[in-house]
């Protein structure tokens, strides 16, 4: 595990995470229109909004009728789909007074191709010795690759960065695709905000394909998990092969310091392979048990509280289809106050130990979370059958209520559990 020689947030070891997919979230799809939803979040328990990024959209080679928000055109500016950058400086002060935190998307490995630099810094770019002109990034071609080995351009990429510290006082960065920018870059851009404010860094980038992130970040994503849940719900792996090849190995990576995002979907699984209803179906809920219940830090989606049953497009208009019910609303606020108050679900908290139990029965996932006299334990049916099994462990003693049914139970002797397909059942001592 890679320590880390950077000041941590004091308020990431217990906080969610809640991307704001602006455009799709509100008819207008502006930042001002968006201030009407931070009661509801609020009362939810949302305590980190994540925007996707609110800079320029390039329009040249752009893709759809309103281009990709990833294809950025200025760096220090606001797209006038979104509003302007005063509106976002107030809609982070007015976050900020009702105690949310804010981070906001980077977007460091490209531009669009119409960006401010092309014209005013073309050495910025990597170019293409064939078409002797700016070099496509892998695989999409609205987008064009900035050159790291330039001292120039990661200075005034840095410079951007704390524009959105200075000007609007942000909280951290979460940033796309930053295994495709070298780490040494990450550490000299941290190194240099760290000097103004101690930020939250999220990192796109799987510890278990490139451990070597954490160096420079707090948090990084999940994907293998991601992907091999989906596997599992299909019938590919097994329950046990997903615990030992793939949960495990992220304990490891993680240790007791860093932390792992773990969610069901996002704005690229949502738009391009499916909704999490696509991909996991009954078993979706009993993930996001997990995704608030495992060591690590809980991500929901906008729209996942309706719950969402459709695929957003991605550079096109198509707004979240709310009926004002909010469905899971209560079922997130649930998990979200137990993840707050209870110490025992603290993320990167050396003195939270978690068991993983055994049972009589291969289909579950039971655990305990402890931290001194506080504790929770979750038992999860990976299956689509009934099933009944028996706790075989003695760290499970005494009385627990289930935080969803509120019934008590004394776990002392009587260890006996029934459980419907894809049931999850959380207590807490």
């Amino acid at each position: 595990m890679i320590p880390n020689k950077f000041k941590i947030a004091n308020w990431i070891n217990n906080t969610n995470v809640y991307e704001v997919n602006l455009r799709q979230y509100t008819i207008a799809g502006t930042i001002n229109a968006f201030f009407n939803e931070l009661p509801r979040l609020k009362d939810m328990g949302v305590e980190t909004l994540w925007f996707m990024p609110i800079t320029p959209i390039a329009q040249k080679s752009k893709k759809g009728s309103l281009g990709s928000y990833y294809a950025c055109s200025n760096y220090t500016a606001v797209d006038k789909e979104f509003g302007t950058v005063q509106d976002f400086k107030k809609l982070v002060a007015h976050a900020h007074e009702m105690g949310f935190k804010v981070i906001i998307d980077w977007v460091a490995n490209h531009t669009g191709w119409d960006h401010i630099w092309t014209k005013t810094n073309p050495a910025y770019y990597l170019k293409d010795s064939t078409t002797n002109t700016f070099k496509i990034a892998s695989g999409m071609d609205d987008i064009i690759e900035l050159d790291y080995t330039n001292d120039d351009m990661r200075n005034a990429m840095i410079d951007a960065m704390k524009f959105w510290v200075d000007e609007c006082d942000i909280d951290g960065y979460r940033c796309d695709l930053a295994s495709w920018v070298e780490v040494d870059f990450w550490l000299q851009a941290r190194a240099e905000l760290e000097k103004t404010k101690t930020l939250f860094w999220l990192a796109e980038s799987d510890p278990l394909e490139k451990p070597t992130y954490y160096q420079a970040f707090d948090a990084c994503y999940t994907w293998k998990w991601m992907h091999t849940t989906k596997e599992f719900y299909e019938g590919k792996l097994t329950l046990s092969f997903l615990i030992d090849s793939v949960l495990k190995k992220y304990d490891a990576a993680c240790g007791s310091e860093k932390i792992p995002l773990w969610f069901t979907t996002n704005h690229d699984e949502n738009s391009w392979n499916g909704t999490e209803y696509e991909k996991y179906g009954d078993m979706a809920k009993a993930l996001a048990v997990f995704s608030f219940t495992w060591n690590g830090m809980p991500m929901i989606y906008s729209g996942q509280e309706l719950p969402n049953l459709k695929r957003l497009k991605f550079f096109d208009k198509d707004v979240i289809a709310w009926d004002g019910k909010y469905a899971l609303q209560e079922f997130y606020k649930t998990l979200i106050t137990l993840k707050k108050n209870n110490s025992a679900l603290r993320t990167a908290d050396a003195n939270v130990v978690t068991f993983l139990l055994a049972t009589d029965n291969p289909n579950v996932i039971a655990y305990l979370r402890k931290n001194g006299n506080s504790e929770v334990l979750v038992l999860l049916n990976m299956s689509k059958q009934t099933i009944r099994f028996e706790i075989k462990d003695q760290h499970v003693t005494g009385k627990y209520k289930s935080i969803f049914g509120k019934a008590e139970n004394d776990f002392t002797t009587e260890k006996f559990f029934e459980m419907q397909p894809w049931e999850y059942l959380i207590y807490e001592k």
